[in-house]
């Protein structure tokens, strides 16, 4: 069993492909996207800088969001920065579908 908590966020049908949304949760608030084939989820807030990466856009391709503020790009997959000015990773969390409702797990 893994540890950690999980939480439904949405309906399957609620995101478009390279769509993001925010949801604030205990651990503070997450960046759900919506890439070609499944879901994935970051913690909201630049490591640069406190600005929320659901205001970015997404790069389907190379499964990437990007800081509006500042133009540093993260990975979905590892939450590594891909670009400055960002040096630090954000977190990621794991997602899973269920009858058709998207949740992840948070610590």
């Amino acid at each position: 069993m893994s540890e950690g908590t999980q939480v439904d966020l949405c309906g399957t049908d609620e995101l478009a492909i390279g769509d993001r949304r925010r949801f604030m949760l205990e651990c503070g608030p997450i960046c759900l996207v919506r890439l070609r084939d499944r879901f994935a989820a970051v913690a909201d807030t630049c490591s640069h800088e406190d600005f929320p990466l659901s205001e970015g856009e997404v790069e389907l391709d190379d499964c990437l969001i990007e800081c509006w503020k500042h133009g540093s790009m993260f990975s979905l997959v590892t939450g590594e920065p891909e670009s400055f000015p960002a040096t630090q990773p954000v977190a990621v969390y794991p997602v899973s579908v269920e009858n058709d409702r998207v949740c992840v797990r948070i610590p």
